[in-house]
């Protein structure tokens, strides 16, 4: 369960990101609000996963999902580079996150 909380921690974290660029610097009132309860959302399923898992590994799977997840979607919705060269370093986050995931002490 408690890397099911981390991934669901990790996908509210790319929420918080995007809600943050819709925000613009706080002065949108709900993407704002948004924005800070995908942040409150994503710490707290953070520190259920933090219980079993290893803060080390937990934390960089969960920086992990974060970067790439909000690289995705900054191509997706925001026409956001999608060079090759970056697609191969948002495959090495993504690569490095599955592999800390794989070496870890199950939980």
């Amino acid at each position: 369960m408690a890397w099911f909380y981390l991934l669901l921690a990790g996908l509210f974290e790319v929420g918080f990101a995007i809600g943050l660029k819709q925000a613009e610097g706080f002065t949108r009132l709900w993407p704002s609000v948004a924005a800070l309860l995908a942040a409150a959302i994503s710490l707290w399923l953070l520190t259920l996963a933090l219980k079993t898992l290893p803060v080390g590994t937990a934390y960089a799977v969960w920086t992990g999902i974060g970067a790439a997840g909000v690289a995705i979607v900054g191509i997706a919705l925001f026409a956001e580079s999608a060079a090759p060269l970056r697609l191969l370093c948002i495959g090495l986050i993504v690569a490095g996150a599955i592999g800390l995931q794989l070496l870890a002490p199950r939980a």
